[in-house]
């Protein structure tokens, strides 16, 4: 067996640490090496969670070091200016979503690593949720017939903004649920329904002190047909469905957020068969009116993401994620602007 490929992980916030840095200590064929955070209390729990990655100051530290591979989760803002330099360097490159601030500079910046001839594709984790995978499934069964409106929601109750950039960064951080939550909800709504027609949106600032949205809603037109309404709130009291997916045949509704989240939390680690699985009662509901069926969730993987990144780093196979998804869902992200500030229909097509 090949050794395992080399990481350097570029931030140590949410995303390093409660994702990445355990998804790659998970993986076989990973081998975290090297973290880049500035920050004292961060270095000190990288040694403690992870005693066998160095740890470093800036991104030229890391790249002076030996490795396969760079994961770039530091504030939305630095993705592009990190996630050039490790291409400069010539070594694959990971980049959290939501990409980048603009669609422009994501083409740019696929351009880049084409010129380099070095991988580049972007962390779309939740593309593995269970409740995302379940719905694929029915759709593929044909169980829903033809399905004209997709219902999402990522609601949260969090009724005081924390000091942090996500929280009260403006549009210099690239800040806001739209970017955050809103970037899932609309690759899912893509990779479920395909291209998208026109966007209209609502982008509210209802807390005191946040200079971007943290309650919000989208609605795209899909050039089949098919309508998806995207909430995103961190002022939600109470929480809809996660999904309710209506077609002619049948209605499917889930209740809460896919597990895994909460695993890695909770400092859990995706190395047996019980992960991402979630007991019967919390699975989603198939039927029309009454007459409904629970349906098995289908498990959670975010490993995949990785198996897909080891994958194409090996064999040349195609990226886990192809960056030009996350260029589509960035010019959504900014007909959506647009529109809620304009308070019109944004056509793309």
């Amino acid at each position: 067996m090949s050794s395992a490929l080399r990481v350097g992980l570029v931030g140590y916030g949410v995303g390093g640490a409660i994702f990445h840095a355990p998804l790659i200590a998970a993986h076989p064929s990973l081998r975290l090496s090297a973290v880049v955070t500035a920050n004292p209390e961060r270095q000190q729990q990288v040694r403690a969670e992870h005693p066998d990655a160095a740890v470093v100051d800036d991104m030229d530290s890391l790249l002076a070091g030996d490795l396969d591979l760079v994961v770039v989760a530091s504030p939305n803002r630095t993705h592009v200016e990190l996630a050039t330099a490790a291409l400069d360097a010539g070594l694959p490159v990971v980049v959290d979503k939501p990409f980048t601030p603009t669609a422009v500079e994501g083409r740019k910046l696929i351009e880049h690593a084409q010129a380099k001839g070095q991988l580049l594709t972007v962390f779309q984790n939740r593309r593995w949720d269970n409740d995302v995978r379940t719905v694929a499934k029915l759709l593929g069964d044909g169980e829903l017939g033809r399905v004209h409106r997709f219902e999402s929601r990522f609601e949260r109750w969090s009724p005081t903004p924390k000091p942090t950039w996500r929280d009260s960064g403006g549009a210099e951080d690239v800040a806001g649920l739209l970017y955050d939550l809103g970037s899932h909800l609309i690759d899912q709504a893509l990779q479920l329904f395909g291209p998208v027609a026109a966007v209209y949106a609502e982008l509210d600032r209802r807390r005191e002190g946040v200079q971007a949205d943290d309650d919000s809603y989208v609605a795209l037109t899909h050039t089949n047909g098919v309508r998806s309404h995207l909430w995103m709130s961190k002022l939600a009291a109470q929480s809809g469905p996660r999904f309710r997916v209506l077609g002619d045949r049948a209605a499917f509704t889930k209740h809460g957020l896919d597990p895994q989240e909460a695993e890695l939390r909770a400092g859990r680690l995706p190395v047996d068969g019980t992960w991402g699985r979630e007991p019967e009662e919390n699975w989603g509901v198939l039927g029309v009116g009454d007459d409904v069926r629970r349906v098995p969730s289908e498990p959670g993987d975010y490993l995949a993401f990785y198996d897909g990144v080891v994958s194409a780093l090996r064999d040349g196979t195609p990226p886990p994620v192809d960056p030009a998804d996350a260029v589509a869902a960035l010019d959504i992200i900014s007909a959506a602007r647009r529109s809620a500030a304009e308070i019109t229909v944004e056509r793309l097509l």
